[in-house]
């Protein structure tokens, strides 16, 4: 018998039991779009972590924690280190910074504020990517470069009433407006010495103004100083990085040394490659290709765990397809004796059985297939808006519960045509046994 005969055969059977086959592939496709919808919340809740994490950091960024020394402590990082780390393969740039060791008070007309003040080297600082929103790049020792929410720190020295509202924020009318770029700024730090507290005040001129970081939740406050003025401090502190007391003074060893130090890859392929070769060379290294492997092997657990359960509503369905086809097998036994005195090969009717098994299990996928899809929108559009209704919270803007991936569509197809094949098996090769007398005598 050809295929194309099998087939016929199968359609024409399928038709005397519209009702029971439609039942059966109806639970062969609740269960398909059971166990994808299911699978796709893993999926969905996985590409929404990692698209929000490489959103919140620069994903050719390697932080460069310390070296670890023979003895199992670790340093700081020195010039001798930034070399050798701008000589590894793939390397684009690397960023030092130093930071002052106390808070100094920035003071302009009648608005003052504190801020965290740092020296960087800006020639890296261009090539890792940063850039200004207004002005330029410090030329002389007296010019500075400010975060892009200084200005909203500044405020009137004279207020008294309530400075900040609900969210923490210095209330608007309390705020600096004036433009700061060329504007002098005078810059106070302190040093304590016998309980006596001395300042020392530097005038200096803002000359840019770094861009917004991508995130709003970012805020950037700092004061970028040259190494002129960190030596200024540091003069007239008498302590390294300019500490204000001698409980806050740096051991010795601190002196050429960098507090924040970071390597870019030319790109992110070469990532996992630099982390992998400082690692070796006991770097202590952290860059976000670490963090998305931890996310990804934590996900691939959840989502192998939700395939698995899935695969339980499969399996159920399968008793339908097992009782649908041992019903076949038994209100076609006439049919199978006169193939068999005919001279039918038992594989072939094997074939047939098993060929129906597989048509309603091809059709159960495809239905559940378009069934998931559907209910993936309508989870991705309604389970927010439930949410933030019912629980008055407010999700994470570009949150996705549920994914539908081409390899978890071939992997639910792929788990439904096998349980729904291994379903016929039973009844197919059952038919194979029919003896031809009691067929044609209709005892079976």
């Amino acid at each position: 018998m050809k295929l194309k005969d099998q087939f016929q055969f199968v359609r024409q059977n399928i038709k005397k039991n519209k009702i029971r086959t439609f039942m059966t592939i109806l639970a062969t496709a609740m269960g398909c779009a059971f166990l994808i919808v299911l699978a796709s919340v893993g999926y969905g809740l996985q590409q929404s972590i990692v698209n929000e994490t490489l959103e919140d950091q620069v994903v050719t960024k390697i932080d460069i924690h310390g070296y670890e020394e023979e003895n199992g402590n670790y340093r700081s990082l020195t010039m001798e280190d930034i070399e050798y780390l701008e000589s590894v393969e793939g390397v684009n740039a690397v960023t030092r910074r130093i930071q002052l060791r106390q808070f100094p008070v920035y003071s302009i007309d009648n608005f003052q504020t504190e801020a965290q003040t740092v020296v960087a080297h800006f020639p890296s600082e261009i090539e890792s990517g940063l850039e200004l929103s207004d002005g330029r790049l410090p030329q002389s020792p007296d010019e500075i470069v400010l975060g892009y929410h200084f200005s909203n720190s500044l405020m009137e020295e004279s207020a008294e009433e309530e400075l900040y509202d609900d969210q923490g924020e210095l209330k608007e009318e309390y705020r600096y407006k004036d433009e700061l770029i060329g504007k002098t700024i005078d810059m106070t730090v302190k040093k304590l010495e016998d309980n006596e507290e001395e300042i020392q005040t530097t005038p200096l001129k803002v000359v840019g103004i770094l861009k917004e970081p991508a995130r709003e939740w970012m805020q950037d406050r700092n004061v970028y100083i040259s190494q002129g003025i960190l030596s200024e401090v540091e003069a007239f502190t008498g302590m390294i990085r300019g500490a204000a007391s001698a409980e806050e003074e740096l051991d010795k060893s601190y002196k050429d040394s960098f507090d924040v130090v970071n390597v870019y890859a030319t790109s992110l392929e070469e990532v996992k490659a630099i982390s992998d070769k400082l690692d070796k060379a006991n770097y202590a290294t952290y860059s976000v290709v670490s963090e998305m492997e931890q996310i990804n092997m934590l996900f691939t657990i959840a989502k192998a765990g939700l395939i698995l359960v899935g695969t339980i509503a499969i399996l159920i369905a399968s008793i339908g397809i097992y009782n649908t086809m041992t019903m076949a097998v038994t209100e076609r036994a006439p049919d199978i004796g006169i193939m068999k005195a005919i001279g039918a090969n038992p594989k072939t009717i094997k074939q047939i059985f098993l060929l129906e098994s597989s048509y309603i299990g091809i059709i159960g996928a495809i239905i559940g297939t378009a069934a998931a899809y559907l209910i993936s929108f309508l989870v991705n559009l309604g389970l927010p808006l439930i949410i933030e209704m019912v629980f008055k919270e407010e999700l994470p803007d570009g949150l996705q519960f549920s994914a539908i991936p081409g390899t978890l569509i071939l992997i639910s197809v792929g788990i439904c045509l096998i349980v729904t094949i291994l379903s016929g098996m039973r009844p197919a090769k059952r038919a194979t046994q029919i003896d031809v007398l009691k067929a044609m005598r209709r005892e079976i």
